[in-house]
């Protein structure tokens, strides 16, 4: 999410040059950023730079052994994207702190978490990059099947320039906490916020519903498969989370703030819900395609992260784009996997009809807009037992630990979706690998939260070397395979910084549930929370 209004640097195409015979290549901005940084020239600095630009190229060796301690490098992703963000809003990056009380980790952690979106988010579209690396894949399936040893021989990239519609929705909703927090002014969130839906309001959707990736350049479609190439009902769904979200709390009366909400509304408009359900009431499926239509063939079906999917199906304030409450029995309850009912550990797990309830995302995703305290549905569903249950069978499955993964304890857990030794993988006890993901247990703040704060004193302060970076927390490590990721994933990072403010006040917890097409359509789909009757959600105990 870019605050400047132009380009910037990082987004420009490099003119590259070789030096002869050694192959070093620079490119000019990197030249002009270096040379602007070391030099006060004022209007000479033309002049000066192209003398000190020919003597670069020229003379490598002299250059590297003459004028620094280091041999030249290009500059990092992390430094080439400090441009996206003007002088007076940029957030520092800072290393381990040492005694930091449990209020000043939280705030430390989410902060540094959030120059993920603040910082590296695409330039030209403002919105959250799907992930911090470049892997290699012609289709995004090719990567993550790498997890199962599928061989990807891909000749394609796929990297900077995709950006996720789910992980912008989450990013949006951490600037409302920054906002609060005051990392940024409101002024800047607000001019963020325009990029974005001013990009969006151009970009590919399909009846009004986005695809999992868009490229942040063109607008274009970024395909996730073969046949999975348009509208995903699901990543859109995480996107208006946010959006709602921001609409409902950038609700002033100066002109930013009613242009944001205008644009907002509109796409609310658009997204044609009810197209996915082929009108029949039986299915409510995931994908469409304009090259193959539904395919796929995918429903949505419960239970898994896509709760938040039907409650935003259902909200829609246009009677042909609404679901219908069938739809959300039909599809999402009348399944084999919605219920458990079974005890692990001594914890009774209501949902999820997996070993352990599945990957611990399923109890976050959904549940950064949704407040589960107090929430009930008309099936005798205790959402806050579900959420909690989840999450200590997790941790408690971890420190039983019965494939003997090194490293796992009471303060390394979290087994949920991320990336992996290899390729991208859903960890859960069910499918363990012997990988943590720090999101797992830090996105449980709400629901755990002394386990959850011991888990981040431990990443932080014990492994810190390993896995805190200029981003926040690497995606994931593994101890049993010596394996520590460089990566970091936006439908990672950013449930961390939001579930830890509802954690700490309930921030988002209390916008999203006060909007009114959401009460009317969770009541809708049969659910009860005493955000319907205007009293706030109490916190829940942990057990």
């Amino acid at each position: 999410m870019n605050i400047s209004k132009s380009r910037s640097r990082a987004d420009t195409t490099p003119t590259v040059s070789k030096a002869a015979g050694r192959g070093c290549e620079w490119n000019q901005e990197q030249v002009d950023c270096l040379l602007s940084d070391s030099f006060e020239l004022g209007k000479g600095f033309d002049q000066m730079k192209r003398l000190l630009t020919i003597f670069v190229f020229a003379a490598p060796c002299l250059w590297s052994s003459a004028l620094t301690v280091n041999a030249p490098r290009s500059l990092t992703q992390s430094e080439l994207n400090e441009y996206n963000v003007g002088p007076g809003e940029s957030i520092k990056a800072v290393g381990i702190i040492k005694n930091l009380s449990d209020e000043e980790l939280l705030e430390t952690v989410q902060r540094q978490t959030f120059r993920y979106f603040w910082h590296y988010a695409h330039p030209n579209s403002g919105m959250a990059r799907e992930r911090s690396n470049t892997v290699t894949a012609d289709f995004y399936w090719d990567f993550i099947n790498e997890a199962n040893d599928e061989p990807n021989l891909s000749k394609g990239t796929f990297g900077p320039e995709a950006c996720a519609v789910g992980g912008t929705g989450f990013g949006i909703m951490a600037t409302i906490v920054a906002v609060e927090r005051n990392w940024i002014s409101r002024e800047a969130a607000l001019d963020r916020l325009i990029q974005i839906v001013d990009f969006l309001s151009k970009a590919d959707s399909y009846h009004g519903i986005y695809p999992h990736f868009i490229n942040g350049d063109t607008g274009k479609t970024v395909a996730f498969s073969r046949v999975d190439d348009g509208a995903d009902v699901v990543e859109t769904s995480y996107l208006m989370m946010g959006l709602l979200s921001a609409r409902a709390y950038f609700n002033g009366n100066a002109v930013k703030e009613r242009y944001l909400i205008k644009r907002i509304n509109e796409m609310w408009r658009a997204a044609n819900w009810n197209w996915h359900t082929q009108s029949d009431n039986k299915r409510f499926l995931w994908h469409w395609s304009p090259r193959n239509g539904f395919d796929m063939n995918f429903p949505v079906k419960g239970w898994n992260e896509a709760l938040i999917t039907y409650i935003i199906s259902a909200s829609s304030s246009l009677r042909q784009h609404v679901i219908s409450r069938d739809v959300y029995e039909n599809t999402w309850v009348n399944t084999r996997n919605w219920r458990n009912g079974k005890s692990y550990y001594g914890y009774n797990l209501p949902l999820g009809n997996s070993y352990g309830g599945g990957t611990l995302f399923f109890s976050q995703y959904t549940f950064m807009g949704v407040d589960p305290n107090n929430l009930t549905d008309d099936h005798g569903i205790d959402y806050a037992e579900q959420t909690r249950s989840h999450t200590l069978i997790n941790r408690a499955y971890s420190i039983d630990n019965p494939n003997k993964y090194k490293g796992y304890s009471e303060k390394e857990w979290g087994l949920t979706a991320g990336d992996s030794v290899k390729g991208y993988f859903a960890h859960s006890p069910e499918e363990d690998r012997g990988v943590i993901q720090p999101t797992a247990a830090l996105s449980s703040m709400p629901y755990t939260p002394s386990f959850s704060m011991e888990a981040l004193r431990y990443f932080y302060e014990e492994k810190g070397e390993k896995l805190w970076s200029d981003y926040g927390f690497v995606d994931g490590f593994s101890e049993q395979f010596d394996w520590y990721a460089k990566s970091h994933l936006a439908i990672d990072q950013g449930p961390i910084i939001v579930m830890i403010e509802n954690y700490r006040t309930g921030l988002l917890w209390k916008i999203f549930m006060k909007i009114p097409e959401v009460r009317d359509g969770m009541r809708k789909l049969g659910f009860n929370s005493p955000y319907f009757t205007q009293r706030l959600g109490a916190q829940a105990p942990e057990k």
